[in-house]
């Protein structure tokens, strides 16, 4: 399982995204190994555009595991902020949240993100 963070997705679902990212999206999706989060959700549908993409994401969401944003990932979350600031490393609220929620579960991110390949050193 790995999670996936919003960049890759928006690779994944454009017609002119990154070929690589889409073909390692669509594998995991083969394969029941796509996951997500909700703050991923939610960054997908604030930037939908039209009933077609309304639809393709209502179609993800019946085949996408979706990682729940339990307490203890919050609690991750607080850990991992904590972690990035003494590293000297300024992120975004949300690349925090979402790396935490795939610590917590125990999964990799499928990323298109610096932000989040530094946050995964930071895990251990």
């Amino acid at each position: 399982m790995k999670l996936i963070d919003t960049s890759s997705w928006i690779d994944a679902l454009r017609r002119d995204g990154d070929v690589a990212v889409r073909v390692r999206v669509q594998a995991l999706m083969q394969t029941g190994e796509a996951g997500w989060c909700d703050f991923v959700r939610l960054e997908l549908w604030n930037g939908l555009r039209g009933a077609a993409e309304r639809k393709q994401m209502e179609a993800l969401e019946a085949d996408i595991t979706l990682l729940a944003t339990t307490d203890a990932v919050w609690s991750r979350s607080r850990e991992l902020a904590r972690r990035a600031r003494a590293s000297g490393l300024t992120v975004p609220g949300a690349d925090v949240l979402i790396a935490a929620c795939a610590w917590e579960h125990g999964v990799e991110i499928e990323h298109d993100d610096a932000h989040l390949a530094a946050l995964v050193a930071l895990f251990n």
